[in-house]
């Protein structure tokens, strides 16, 4: 079994973690190795999307993995049995905070098992990735792990929701139709899990953008010459 990463340090070694021996892989430009190149991208990448979200309400300041509500809470056709509960702003913003709270919490599963995979996952056309779109190896990588993050973090979300829970959540459950705790934790893994791979993307797409300011010499020398 992977060790779990600690919070403390993920956040603490900054944005680029050290770098795990990476094996030598397809020769590409100027004898670098096109596998290695995005094995690098994706373990950059992932280290600085998972340093941000796990800092103190990373997920719920995040533009691209928050915690949206699902409707039976108080999201987007929430219904009139819950209005007079859920639609004032305090309530709303303490399920948002729990949610995404509880999401940052059941993550910190998730990021051994993505540098893991990342290692260990067979890289079938390098080349197109290489030469892909901006968010091209995080696609392969969802493509490679499944449901593999949403599946680690299950089993943590139902105790990390009920450890931030004040009394609102559990009010608005009994409340709510069409929805219990069960499907509130699936709810809130499956968005954490697309929001996880969307953080990632957007790192990557900023390495591609700017890889000399990775300092790392295979990044540069791969996609600063496609640049």
């Amino acid at each position: 079994m992977v060790a779990l990463l600690s919070r403390r340090a993920l956040i603490g070694a900054g944005s680029v973690l050290p770098l795990l021996a990476l094996p030598g892989c397809a020769t590409g430009l100027g004898g670098i190795g096109f596998e290695e190149a995005i094995r690098r991208l994706l373990t950059i990448s992932s280290q600085r999307a998972f340093a941000s979200l796990l800092q103190e309400n990373g997920f719920f300041e995040s533009d691209v993995a928050r915690i949206a509500l699902p409707p039976q809470l108080g999201g987007a056709g929430a219904t009139s049995a819950l209005a007079a509960l859920l639609r004032t702003s305090a309530v709303q913003n303490q399920l948002l905070h729990i949610v995404n709270k509880a999401a940052a919490n059941a993550a910190e599963r998730a990021a051994p098992l993505v540098l893991d995979s990342i290692r260990t996952m067979s890289i079938v056309d390098a080349v197109s990735i290489v030469r892909g779109g901006s968010t091209a190896a995080t696609a392969y990588l969802q493509l490679s792990m499944g449901t593999a993050i949403f599946d680690a973090m299950m089993p943590g979300m139902g105790n990390a929701l009920r450890l931030f829970d004040s009394g609102v959540l559990s009010q608005a459950l009994r409340v709510a139709t069409g929805i219990d705790f069960s499907g509130l934790q699936q709810d809130v893994a499956r968005k954490a899990s697309d929001g996880i791979y969307r953080a990632i993307g957007r790192e990557e797409a900023a390495i591609r953008a700017n890889p000399q300011a990775t300092g790392d010499p295979v990044l540069t020398g791969v996609f600063g010459v496609l640049r």
